[in-house]
């Protein structure tokens, strides 16, 4: 296997079906093997039932479903641990980033790079619908709070559109505690810790109106989860035993 894509789902039913008809018409182009693993977070909509209908003329289409509703954080993780392919790349349900953005990551990794993470705030990206006011401003907030206590050099962690080798990635996961939004943080710092080199790469980038981040209650839930990232690398909970 080589590439396995990871989708976390909540209630995207309304999304989903796009999404994947349109990664298949780009996948089924490719020379190489692939899968695709949709992690169906507990949905009330009909957002199994459309992946288990696409994956009758589709094998390579996985369904996983959480018992609980337990966020996407513990949704990514659940499905990287699972992956088969040789490089693991997570997206959002949406196509806020387009899959021929893949490309550019893979070849980052084919040249010394251990982790690849998309990126709207570099100079070469290509925001073609942008967030509202409020939305950029708490995340230029948030992105301060990053940079000040926990993470520095990457100046945007939380695009939903990231690739891993996968033993690079397996072992990164394993090690993962949030399972909410703030998880993006924690991978690339737990990354970072263990000496992996990350690139960030230039994407197109659509804004998704209806986001699943209340600006509220998860905005200030991931601010306290950058302190828990801090507090669990303090009880070495970041450590294995991989030399």
């Amino acid at each position: 296997m080589h590439i396995s894509v990871v989708i976390p789902a909540y209630n995207e039913a309304s999304v989903l079906y796009e999404t994947l008809n349109k990664l298949a018409d780009y996948f089924e182009t490719k020379p190489y093997s692939f899968e695709f693993i949709i992690v169906n977070d507990c949905s009330t909509d009909q957002t199994a039932d459309l992946v288990k209908s696409f994956s009758v003329t589709k094998s390579y289409v996985r369904l996983i479903n959480n018992e609980h509703n337990r966020g996407k954080g513990f949704s990514v993780k659940e499905g990287i641990l699972q992956a088969k392919g040789e490089y693991i790349l997570f997206k959002d349900a949406d196509l806020s980033t387009p899959p021929v953005e893949l490309e550019k990551m893979l070849s980052e990794l084919d040249h010394g790079y251990d982790v690849a993470i998309g990126s709207r705030a570099l100079l070469e990206s290509k925001l073609l619908i942008k967030q509202h006011w409020l939305r950029q401003s708490m995340g230029k907030i948030f992105n301060i709070f990053v940079k000040l206590f926990v993470l520095r050099g990457i100046k945007d962690t939380q695009c939903g559109f990231k690739c891993f080798k996968n033993k690079v990635a397996q072992r990164i996961f394993s090690l993962q505690r949030l399972t909410r939004f703030c998880f993006d943080v924690e991978i690339l710092y737990i990354a970072k810790k263990l000496g992996y080199k990350i690139k960030e790469v230039p994407v197109s980038w659509v804004n998704r109106h209806d986001s699943r981040v209340r600006i509220c209650c998860d905005s200030l839930r991931m601010f306290w989860d950058l302190f828990q990232i801090k507090k669990n690398d303090g009880l070495g909970l970041y450590e294995d035993s991989v030399n």
